[in-house]
């Protein structure tokens, strides 16, 4: 009864271990791998990947971030996933080949002589003749003219009878051969590539990456990969003048230190750029020591030219600021003070700053010596609060750069620009981007300072109109007036006075309260801390009837306009300047001003950071890789070049001619003819065999 179950057992385990391997192997099988990892390759073609996780969480949102970083979309080619799909498809295709390769080869080798005449007479391209001469005259006659086809020939002896059994293009099984071996030739060299070594030290030999901010020199060994590393793809940032002896190998929890075995110096870097501002070429000039001998030697590194030595191609990735030095002018942006101050500050660095006795830090993360903009693009609203539309339709005509596209939106160079992010003490941060030079707009020339809260949105821009010197020292000091209260109490004043000069009592006590209307005007446009600008002054009209919304709104900015003017020139006097002519070019002025003010409640920053002088240092991005799969990818697509030459071009065609003896000195033979695919060529060749054989028969 044991024994009786145990074959049972053993009988249940071989068909349950046979079906696998049948399933395994099958095409089916291959095919729904080969789906997947065509899905998982649009994947990581679409989605950036092993960027930074915060990257990920601005533009998914926790949530998806989460989902995402579970099922590995985030470095696909080595999750754990991808790497299993590919490991079952080069199982599937081992069995697949392990099962047909050696029956395909003994096809290859056979001449298929076990046929028969009845056989033969079954197929149906086939043909009949007799000849005149006896069957061995005519099966050596036949084995000249089929041989001169390229056929190969062989003659059996058979049931009294000759069988001719010809072939031609055999090797076509070798496309299916060496096809399906690409496929695994070609994973083994991605699984070779992939990060499963890395993982094997992380595993076997406690190498952990490393999280955090630290001197390369100084981090532990259990961070650092060794010379050994058999594969790795890992990059180093030098500035010029500076040198690498490591590569950054970046994981999705921190990083590993690869060792390499020389020194990279960056003397120069190269770069040129197209009239849309890509770049069209950039190039490393670097020198490379040899840690072993010492030996020392310089290089070109380029776009697609690599520096191959020692196994290691290091290619030109891209490159970055390596840490230009800037000196910049700071403006308030708040208060009654246009009180100017110097601060410098290094790509890549901080640099500490107050603003009424409030502690902030300017983090530099960018600079750019010239911009190649479309300014279509960067005349986006800064406001991000509409007015309502009652108010919108009065007050519409009376705004400017800060309500609509000002811009050309031709590609013009806008000069030099610095990015950076301005962090509060509670680690809130918003970044800025200022450019140095003045840009033109329909309106006139203006400085673009941009600001956006998060990377994932586009920069909005305020546009501070520029003075007659090209500054912006005009609109700071207009800037610093409306928030003075004794200041615009004195230009209400004098806008009433010269808005109506007579000496009446009725006209003084008009003018009495026109200032007074002035200076409320003034006030309301100056804001406090909840609003200020254009939305302020929509709120303050909100309780006119609607029916007089739009009468109201004309005045008003009739008011706010001269006595902003005044309140200018009173500014400017303050500061031994003289009264500007009140001509077109100066009104122009005054509208502009007056609309970035209203956006500066929106821009958010206690300071207004221009950019005066640098000095630029740029440096090389490089990929270091050790990659011995490579080889291996390549000898399998040449084995996949070889296959589908040999599936498609060589056609494995089978001829038989059975000859039999009719008479003393009389002969028959019966041709058929066979092909795997019955294509236009394979009839043509058929019909001439046709012909010609019994031809002298």
């Amino acid at each position: 009864m044991t024994t009786s179950t145990t074959g049972v057992q053993l009988k249940t385990n071989r068909r349950w271990l046979a079906t696998s391997v049948e399933l395994i192997s099958s095409m089916r099988f291959a095919i729904s791998l080969l789906s997947l990892l065509a899905i998982a390759s649009i994947i990581g073609t679409v989605m950036k990947q092993n960027e930074p996780m915060p990257n990920y969480v601005n533009q998914f949102g926790p949530f998806w971030f989460e989902v995402f970083s579970k099922i590995g979309l985030y470095s696909v080619y080595s999750s754990w996933w991808f790497l299993l799909i590919l490991a079952f498809l080069v199982a599937s295709t081992s069995f697949c080949i392990t099962r047909n390769a050696p029956k395909m080869l003994k096809d290859m080798r056979s001449w298929r002589e076990n046929v028969r005449e009845q056989s033969l007479r079954n197929f149906r391209h086939k043909a009949e003749w007799g000849f005149s001469g006896t069957r061995a005259e005519l099966a050596t006659q036949l084995t000249e003219r089929i041989v001169a086809r390229g056929y190969k020939v062989k003659l059996i002896e058979k049931d009294q009878a000759i069988l001719l059994s010809a072939k031609q293009g055999a090797a076509n099984k070798w496309g299916y051969i060496f096809a399906h071996s690409a496929i695994v030739i070609i994973c083994i060299g991605g699984l070779l590539d992939s990060d499963l070594p890395i993982r094997f030290q992380g595993w076997f030999h406690n190498k952990t990456p490393f999280i955090g901010n630290g001197v390369i020199a100084d981090i532990p060994v259990e961070h650092r990969l060794g010379l050994g590393n058999p594969t790795f793809r890992g990059n180093t940032l030098i500035p010029e003048g500076a040198s690498s002896n490591t590569a950054i190998i970046t994981q999705k929890n921190g990083v590993y230190i690869q060792d390499l075995p020389f020194t990279i110096t960056l003397n120069r870097f190269i770069v040129d750029f197209y009239s849309t501002g890509m770049p069209k070429l950039f190039a490393s000039e670097v020198e490379i020591t040899d840690h072993e001998t010492g030996k020392k030697f310089p290089a070109t590194i380029k776009v697609n030219q690599p520096l191959l030595y020692k196994g290691l191609s290091v290619f030109q990735s891209s490159f970055e600021d390596g840490g230009t030095k800037m000196k910049l002018i700071g403006h308030p942006m708040s208060g009654g003070s246009d009180t100017v101050f110097p601060l410098s500050g290094v790509v890549g660095n901080t640099t500490p700053l107050k603003n009424n006795d409030v502690a902030y830090s300017v983090e530099w993360s960018g600079f750019r010596p010239f911009n190649v903009e479309n300014m279509a693009q960067n005349g986006e609203d800064l406001r991000s609060v509409k007015a309502p539309q009652s108010f919108a339709e009065g007050l519409g005509k009376h705004l400017g750069s800060g309500a609509k596209s000002a811009i050309s939106k031709d590609l013009k160079n806008v000069g030099p620009s610095v990015q950076y992010k301005l962090r509060d003490k509670t680690g809130q941060a918003r970044e800025y981007q200022n450019y140095m030079m003045s840009v033109k707009s329909d309106d006139g020339y203006v400085f673009l300072a941009g600001v956006r809260n998060s990377p994932s949105e586009p920069f909005r821009y305020l546009r501070i109109p520029a003075d007659d010197n090209d500054t912006v020292n005009e609109w700071m000091r207009l800037r610093a007036a409306i928030q003075n209260p004794p200041m615009r109490e004195q230009a209400a004043e004098r806008y009433a006075q010269r808005a109506l000069p007579q000496s009446s009592d009725d006209s003084q006590a008009l003018r009495k309260q026109l200032a007074q209307s002035a200076a409320r005007g003034m006030a309301i446009f100056a804001g406090d801390t909840k609003q200020s600008g254009y939305v302020a002054v929509s709120r303050f009209l909100e309780r006119v009837p609607q029916a007089e919304q739009e009468k109201a709104a004309d005045i008003f900015m009739k008011i706010l306009n001269g006595s902003l003017w005044d309140l200018w020139q009173i500014a400017r006097q303050e500061d031994g300047l003289p009264v500007l002519p009140a001509d077109g070019k100066h009104a122009r002025f005054l509208q502009l001003a007056t609309n970035a003010y209203a956006d500066t409640f929106f821009y958010g920053a206690p300071t207004y950071l221009q950019l005066k002088e640098f000095d630029e240092v740029k440096a090389s991005v490089l990929q270091v890789t050790r990659a011995p799969g490579q080889n291996v990818v390549y000898l399998g697509c040449l084995f996949l070049v070889l296959g589908i030459f040999s599936m498609l071009y060589i056609r494995e065609r089978r001829l038989w001619v059975w000859i039999t003896s009719t008479t003393d000195n009389q002969a028959h033979a019966l041709m058929a003819m066979s092909s795997q695919r019955i294509t236009l060529d394979f009839e043509n060749e058929f019909a001439t065999l046709k012909q010609q054989l019994p031809q002298n028969s």
